[in-house]
């Protein structure tokens, strides 16, 4: 059986690694409504996107709308492989618990 991804694995990464595969390709999620997805407070979601862009599972990018900044956070090909890859680990352990 495969190794859970220890970087995604963490609750709050999980939600935002799930929310950031539900889009399409390139597609990414604004930090406000990535904080109303997850019920993270600023701090706790920026800490934990930090995590995710160190591993290079999600790319950040900042920019300006109007005078307020706006960050967007997009999930890279390798964080979609590596969520792909832990789902894939989990639904193997969901299986196996049910096999007696």
């Amino acid at each position: 059986m495969a190794e859970l991804d220890d970087i995604i694995h963490q609750p709050l990464r999980l939600k935002i690694m799930a929310a950031l595969n539900a889009l399409p390709g390139p597609v990414g999620l604004e930090f406000v409504r990535l904080k109303k997805l997850t019920g993270a407070t600023d701090g706790n979601l920026g800490a934990h996107i930090e995590t995710l862009s160190k591993a290079g599972y999600v790319t950040v990018e900042k920019a300006f709308v109007g005078k307020k900044p706006q960050t967007t956070v997009t999930a890279t090909a390798a964080g979609r492989a590596a969520f792909a890859r832990h789902v894939a680990t989990l639904q193997e352990i969901i299986a196996a618990s049910g096999a007696k």
